[in-house]
């Protein structure tokens, strides 16, 4: 018996046969460990990076732990957004339905009244936010007397966005001898400080402890002035032409102005805000699944959780506010062993930050630059090869405006060569002419001239003086 197979961890053959018809026949590492655990129903808190089958490790005991004769919620698993609670309720629902196990979402947004009546079917499993899992509580519409296990996916973003006391709550609404599982890509202190206070005798599982960001991943990043960086944006998105990519901005009020460039460039582009409603959020999440759109513009907050099949490229339009905050952006992409780019856009001013993420994490995160269609190491030729191997830019049209900025002169230079091409000679009116200057002073002249015009177009190099 192959020791790292679901049937050795002791997972039941009519879970197994589900895994199977989704192409699921080993468990990754993260399973390996947390599965015997949480079948034992020891306390369990679990480190690994975002994308490396975290949910199916709690996911798969839970379903199994559940006695579907009994007509009661069993089992609680909080999410920190809406749209990762939607994905652990489809998750459940996909493995748990050939067992007859009810699955119930309760997130905030949603119609409350119509939960309650959801509840009155007493489904077995619940997954929700914990600002609406704790209002149900209160009101007496969730029943927590028979729930003996509760997972708290993401346990650090959770408290991130201000859901410590509802997890507190709830907690202690719940049996005194419930078995608690968390899991998260970071360790906070203030995680560390509730596993002490709530768990008993966890077991703790870490996987790759060092590596914070999953394997699969490129890092690089590309340096340049603030009001060039959409337009290094559509340059590296024309270059890499990922199917579908994320680009994360910082502020709320940058998503429209990022998304509107993208879509007056010619790349579709849609906007995901944290305070879109249930029925925009879907409709955008969907499309973007679909592929409707190329490049999904979010702030951190409304990305949180996001599980999107496909996803290539994850580009950093502003710096993340700290390398936790990039390990969790950068775990978009790259999921369950797959490779992922992630890109990050600075300023000359930012690369510290570049340095400070990559010494934190333990990772490769490189400079590079475009030039020419190519992305190329800092210093190399600029006829070389592109670093990226055969990848192909379609971005040939604007190699000229590329090369004027890689040799230092952008508009401003191109401004200055064509006032000095409209200029009167001072010195010669014509070459028929006699000049009035010594010959070292023409050629001085003729050389200035040229080292202004260097960065300009060619018809502009081309073009007689009057």
């Amino acid at each position: 018996m192959n020791p790292t197979s679901f049937t050795a961890l002791g997972i039941e053959q009519s879970l197994i046969d589900s895994l199977s018809e989704y192409g699921i026949t080993e468990p990754t590492p993260v399973q390996a460990e947390a599965i015997p655990a949480i079948l034992r129903g020891t306390d369990v808190l679990a480190r690994s990076q975002t994308g490396t089958g975290k949910t199916l490790a709690y996911m798969l005991p839970v379903l199994q732990g559940i006695d579907t004769g009994r007509k009661s919620a069993q089992k609680l698993v909080i999410a920190p957004t809406q749209e990762l609670a939607m994905q652990i309720v489809r998750e459940g629902e996909k493995y748990g339905q050939d067992r007859g196990i009810g699955v119930l979402g309760l997130i905030g947004g949603a119609a409350l009244k119509r939960q309650v009546e959801k509840l009155k079917q007493h489904p077995q499993l619940i997954v929700g936010t914990p600002g609406r899992i704790r209002e149900l509580i209160e009101m007496r519409k969730l029943k927590m007397h028979e729930i003996n296990a509760i997972v708290v996916d993401e346990v650090d973003q959770v408290f991130q966005l201000g859901g410590a006391a509802d997890v507190d709550r709830i907690l202690r609404s719940a049996l005194r001898d419930r078995q608690l599982v968390f899991l998260s890509a970071t360790v906070s202190a203030e995680t560390a400080a509730l596993v002490k206070r709530e768990m008993n005798a966890p077991v703790e599982i870490g996987i790759d402890p060092e590596q914070s960001t999953a394997k699969g991943l490129e890092h690089y990043y590309f340096a340049g002035d603030e009001r060039d960086k959409i337009e290094m944006l559509r340059r590296a998105i024309r270059h890499y032409d990922p199917k579908k990519a994320i680009v994360f901005v910082n502020q709320t009020e940058t998503i429209a102005e990022v998304q509107s460039k993208l879509n007056y460039m010619g790349l579709s582009a849609e906007a995901l805000y944290a305070d879109a409603d249930k029925l925009t959020r879907s409709r955008v999440l969907s499309g973007f699944r679909g592929g409707k759109f190329k490049v999904l513009v979010a702030s951190d907050v409304a990305a949180r959780g996001l599980d999107i099949e496909g996803l290539e490229m994850v580009v950093n339009y502003d710096p993340p506010a700290d390398s936790e905050h990039y390990v969790h952006r950068a775990g978009r992409t790259g999921r369950m062993g797959r490779s992922g780019l992630v890109l990050s856009l600075v300023t000359h001013r930012q690369i510290f930050i570049m340095n400070k993420f990559a010494r934190e994490l333990g990772i490769s995160l490189e400079e590079r630059r475009l030039y020419g269609g190519k992305v190329l190491k800092p210093g190399a030729a600029t006829g070389g090869r592109s670093q990226t191997g055969n990848r192909k830019s379609s971005d040939k049209g604007a190699n000229a405006k590329i090369a004027a900025e890689a040799s230092g002169h952008g508009t401003a230079g191109n401004r200055a060569a064509k006032e000095e091409t409209s200029r009167p000679l001072s010195r010669a009116k014509s070459k028929s002419e006699p000049v009035g200057g010594k010959p070292s002073e023409r050629n001085k002249s003729q050389r200035e001239r040229d080292r202004k015009n260097k960065g300009a177009p060619k018809w502009l190099k081309d073009k007689k003086r009057p």
